[in-house]
């Protein structure tokens, strides 16, 4: 069966600098797929890859088997792929509201994700929809990023650091609206330093480590040793 998303052999560069080396990776319909590693892995770059904004120097990239890239970064978003990206980045000047239907311009047909069912999965930010986005917390804030994505009606959904700088609590929140995510036909990927977190929302682990993949498998089948030697690159005698 082919694989919703599928990369195979991707390297990105920045200039001179090599980022990503030859990282396979696939992504099945329905699926969370979650990827940890320390900071300057690689993660943000994979996930600026998939989406267009960062430039594939070699490898592919394909959606439902259809080679996405060579297509630049708006074109990925109509084509089903939408990025919640690291540091929330909405827009100062627009209220909650005005934020959420910025991610409709790209919707692709009729799905799932409604200005109303955004509501439903996050209630505060109805409570809120007339406050400037940059006005609520960190989470609330979260949580208006998330639901701007989702209203392009995305086939594949990118978190990239969703806990970073959040309350426990609050990052318990924001992983409580998973199941819905998916069940509306959403698969995600999540870009996660935090392990634990990482490890009971994910169906498959992948770790990068100085851009490439030095882990992959189910979470029950990886051990606590075998992430950490592979998260901080231990090597045993």
């Amino acid at each position: 069966m082919t694989a919703l998303l599928d990369i195979r052999g991707l390297t990105a560069h920045y200039g001179d600098f090599q980022a990503l080396f030859g990282i396979d990776l696939a992504l099945e319909a329905g699926e969370t797929l979650v990827i940890i590693g320390a900071n300057g892995a690689g993660k943000t770059t994979l996930m600026r890859a998939i989406t267009g904004i960062a430039r594939v120097s070699g490898g592919q990239i394909a959606l439902d088997a259809a080679r996405i890239d060579r297509l630049a970064a708006p074109d990925i978003l109509r084509a089903g792929i939408a990025m919640v990206p690291e540091g929330r980045r909405l827009f100062p000047s627009l209220s909650v509201e005005e934020n959420l239907r910025i991610g409709a311009h790209a919707r692709r047909g009729n799905g799932a994700w409604t200005l109303e069912r955004i509501f439903a999965l996050f209630p505060v930010l109805r409570e809120r929809r007339a406050h400037p986005g940059t006005a609520l917390s960190g989470g609330q804030q979260q949580m208006v990023a998330i639901g701007r994505a989702l209203m392009s009606n995305p086939r594949v959904l990118l978190c990239d650091e969703l806990s970073l700088g959040l309350a426990p609590v609050v990052i318990k929140e924001i992983y409580a609206a998973f199941p819905a995510i998916r069940d509306s036909g959403t698969s995600l990927i999540v870009v996660e330093q935090d392990i634990g977190q990482a490890l009971r929302v994910a169906d498959r682990v992948h770790c990068m480590m100085e851009g490439r993949i030095t882990l992959s498998g189910r979470p029950a089948e990886l051990s606590r040793e075998a992430i950490h030697d592979a998260y901080f690159g231990v090597k045993h005698a």
